[in-house]
């Protein structure tokens, strides 16, 4: 069963992508967050241009939702530079590669994500035109055909990846910066909630941004959907200004609880304690207990609830912790131990 749900890192559609292009910094200075990331960038960026070359190949990889995108943009902000956007899904044919990298000038950005589900003939096609600036292509078929090499403008590809590791090592050696993003504290989502707020012209105060950055995972994206959730809700049930009160009413009608788990990250977790007696347990079983894709719980559940203690990890499979049980409002059973 595949779920969108208003917690997930992942974009839920063109409409949301087009309303985040409203709120997303342009420049690096304006960017919140990951300032490790923006630190090394500001360097890699400034000597690419005092070079007057391309910037290195970068690969950055974490969870979905926290500002990979955005900084890919501000990267060609920064570089004065044109991007150019698509995904590993969406290449399916050396041809769909062999169009966008002959339209690249000089020092452009190819931004890719999910850049670990491109197919193996898309990666190769990508080795030399990442290492030399070079495609083949074969002209005719049979016995008539020949391969003819064709120059290419130097470029910087961008690689975004919520699963670096599935990346195949010959194309993350391609690539010569690489970035971690990780989840982001209350204090610096109550200051982008604080931000798109402005944006938006709305009026919120500070225990409502408060609450909303505590409920957003971590997670930029998450955080500005909640805004606008929530700012639906004072529109049409209160005076359109958002106090803490409206806030809670709002993120309690969507399902969002104090921790800003939903029911998918609750079920989740009541399966390990209550089909499983807490683990340790299997990935797969609890797949197939809650119908639910292994992808969607590795990618979109598990990262967040092992950020925060909620689940644990072990060599025999997920454990429900001492934290779960509380925060579920369970009865420990007596005689359970935690390592965790």
């Amino acid at each position: 069963m595949s779920v969108e749900r208003l917690i997930s890192g992942k974009p839920l559609g063109t409409e949301e992508e087009r309303l985040n292009l409203t709120l997303r910094p342009t420049r690096l200075a304006e960017y919140i967050g990951q300032k490790e990331v923006v630190e090394k960038l500001k360097v890699s960026l400034k000597a690419a241009l005092a070079r007057k070359e391309p910037l290195e190949h970068v690969l950055l990889y974490g969870p979905p939702g926290l500002g990979k995108t955005t900084l890919a943009h501000i990267i060609a902000n920064e570089m004065g530079t044109k991007l150019m956007l698509s995904s590993g899904p969406a290449l399916l044919r050396p041809a769909d590669l062999l169009g966008i990298l002959t339209n690249l000038e000089r020092g452009d950005i190819l931004f890719i994500d999910e850049v670990h589900r491109l197919s193996p003939a898309i990666e190769e096609y990508l080795y030399p035109a990442m290492e030399e600036f070079r495609v083949a292509i074969v002209l005719d078929k049979g016995i008539y055909s020949k391969a003819v090499e064709v120059p290419l403008k130097p470029f910087t590809l961008i690689g975004a990846t919520t699963r670096s590791g599935l990346l195949g090592a010959p194309l993350r050696e391609r690539f010569g910066i690489f970035h971690h993003f990780d989840f982001y504290p209350p204090e610096e989502l109550a200051e982008i909630i604080r931000r798109s707020a402005r944006l938006l012209a709305l009026e919120v105060d500070e225990p409502a941004i408060e609450e909303l950055a505590i409920r957003s995972r971590g997670t930029p994206r998450i955080a500005n959907r909640l805004l606008r959730r929530v700012r639906d809700y004072a529109q049409v049930k209160a005076d359109g200004r958002v106090n803490r009160e409206v806030a809670l009413s709002a993120l309690k009608m969507e399902g969002i609880d104090e921790a800003g788990l939903d029911e998918l990250d609750r079920k989740f977790l009541r399966t390990i304690i209550e089909y499983y007696d807490g683990g340790p347990v299997g990935i797969e079983a609890i797949s197939a207990t809650l119908n639910e894709e292994i992808d969607t719980l590795e990618d979109m559940v598990e990262p967040y609830l092992l950020k925060v203690g909620l689940l644990a990890r072990t060599p025999k499979g997920r454990r429900a912790t001492k934290k779960t049980y509380e925060h579920l409002g369970l009865k420990i059973p007596v005689g359970q131990e935690f390592l965790f």
